[in-house]
């Protein structure tokens, strides 16, 4: 190993790829990112191309791995970490390397009547107790159904064991390798509807029943594990793959969430609260999911987890379709324009709602609009949203017996301070920012940099974490629950039913 090792962190998200070099103490050395097109071919389908993935990959690697490399004399990446987009399917052919159909993304929605039709053989009640999740669109298994179903000839060469499957992470892998390692980690595993949380295996009944050949699935591996080594042509030597996690996942671990009762929340494309539960699942009893937070030296932590859909993409939406704003940043002097909301509320459902409500049908809704209300409002309204949409899922955590002290954040809206401090209010709870923001892509960096010997164990991992702000609560309990009445009156309006 080099006097100066590094490690590098592929973030494979929603709407770009990221790569970002770390040096063993959290520092950020270089970051690459490049975004790339959605494709929305009907209502509530969300799809990327794989190839654009893979392409943007490639090349935001070969420029960190360059720049950090360049300007440090006497560096050299010496491990890999991967964090992805969960639940995103897809499917391949194992001697091509190419996808059979495009990749359907976490957010689609299309699978929503094979869900109900499950839900509706009481099938649930057996899925959950199993996965420690819900029947929903939004998992991997009904995704994976489709595609062997609506594509011609895919079923066919499921049975000749031409086909493979993988969350992202697992396409990359197999990319990265030259197709020698079908492999995904832990919790990538437990977001697919077909992974036993207990026995942490691939389950035959879940698998007869969504109707998946157990051909496809890839083998699970441990967060900080041997993934392979990339092929020598792509990075000029081949790099060890030393750490993978979903994304929010790898966000709890560079959060430092590693004892029972810590919690963060990610406000990215969605938003994702995970609590540490201990090496026991915990049911939720309010339509939280239990599911696996890391599995490191064979000891396996759970965590119950909050979903929310749309966080930065309705922010995304102000931009890009309304043309409120021209970028993200303007929303905070927009909303501190403002003395109050005016009444106004955005209930986001572009893609139905998450937890605690898994209303699929819901669509978004606006309301309480004046002649008065203007784009500052929207904007404010958008912030809100985010807020109390976290507030409920707080509120089914406390009620699954989980009491939150505080809250650690990360995630490309928490830069806002204004929404930071609204999220303060409203909790009621302090709430912590860290000095790396980029805690997805140091959550696997460190499991990376743990199998490659940089780090000797979790607890010298937990000691990078620093505090660059906290947010305490400053409003009144009446003030809160006026806005908060305000909220679920409008939520009560967009159900579907």
């Amino acid at each position: 190993m080099p006097d100066k090792p590094l490690i590098m962190a592929i973030d494979q998200g929603t709407t770009s790829s990221r790569a970002i070099v770390f040096d063993p103490s959290g520092a950020i050395l270089a970051v690459a990112q490049e975004e790339f097109q959605q494709h929305y071919p009907a209502d509530g389908w969300v799809e990327h191309e794989p190839e654009d993935i893979w392409d943007t990959v490639v090349s935001v690697s070969r420029k960190a791995i360059a720049q950090a490399e360049d300007e440090n004399p006497g560096t050299q990446v010496v491990a890999i970490g991967i964090t992805n987009q969960r639940e995103t399917t897809i499917v391949w052919d194992k001697k091509t390397g190419k996808a059979i159909y495009k990749a359907i993304v976490w957010q689609d929605r299309r699978t929503a009547a094979q869900c109900e039709q499950l839900r509706n053989d009481g099938f649930e009640e057996v899925l959950t107790k199993k996965t420690g999740l819900l029947l929903d669109p939004y998992f991997s298994a009904t995704k994976i159904a489709w595609i062997l179903d609506h594509v011609e000839g895919a079923r066919n060469l499921a049975k000749q064991d031409r086909l493979a499957f993988g969350t992202i992470d697992a396409f990359l892998i197999w990319r990265l390798n030259g197709g020698n390692v079908h492999a995904t980690d832990i919790t990538n595993a437990s977001r697919t509807n077909l992974f036993n949380i207990h026995t942490q295996q691939w389950d035959d009944e879940l698998l007869a029943r969504f109707n998946v050949p157990a051909s496809l699935m890839p083998q699970v591996r441990e967060c900080s594990d041997d993934y392979g080594a990339t092929s020598k042509e792509l990075f000029g030597r081949s790099i060890p793959i030393l750490g993978v996690a979903g994304d929010q996942q790898a966000a709890s671990i560079g959060q430092a969430c590693f004892s029972p009762g810590s919690i963060k929340s990610t406000y990215g494309t969605g938003c994702f609260v995970l609590v540490n539960t201990g090496d026991k699942p915990v049911a939720s009893k309010n339509n939280l999911l239990t599911t696996i937070a890391y599995k490191i030296n064979g000891q396996v932590h759970y965590a119950i987890e909050g979903s929310i859909f749309i966080a930065g993409a309705g922010v995304q939406w102000l931009r890009d379709e309304l043309g409120i704003i021209s970028n993200a940043a303007e929303t905070e002097s927009l909303a501190r324009s403002l003395a109050d909301n005016g009444g106004v509320y955005l209930v986001p459902a572009f893609t139905g709602l998450g937890a605690p409500h898994w209303d699929p049908h819901a669509r978004g809704a606006i309301y309480g609009l004046t002649r008065g209300a203007g784009r500052a409002h929207f904007a404010r309204a958008a912030l809100e949203a985010v807020v109390y949409q976290t507030a409920d899922l707080l509120k089914a955590i406390v009620q699954d017996g989980v009491q939150p002290k505080e809250i650690r954040v990360d995630g490309g809206m928490v830069l806002n301070d204004w929404t930071m401090q609204f999220l303060a209010d409203i909790l009621d709870l302090g709430v912590e920012r860290p000095v790396v923001m980029e805690t997805t892509a140091l959550g696997v960096a460190t499991m990376a940099g743990l199998k490659a010997g940089i780090y000797e164990s979790v607890e010298e991992i937990a000691k990078l974490w620093q505090r660059n702000a906290r947010f305490n609560p400053a409003m009144t309990d009446t003030a809160r629950a006026r806005l908060l009445e305000g909220w679920d009156k409008a939520v009560a309006r967009t159900r579907s039913s």
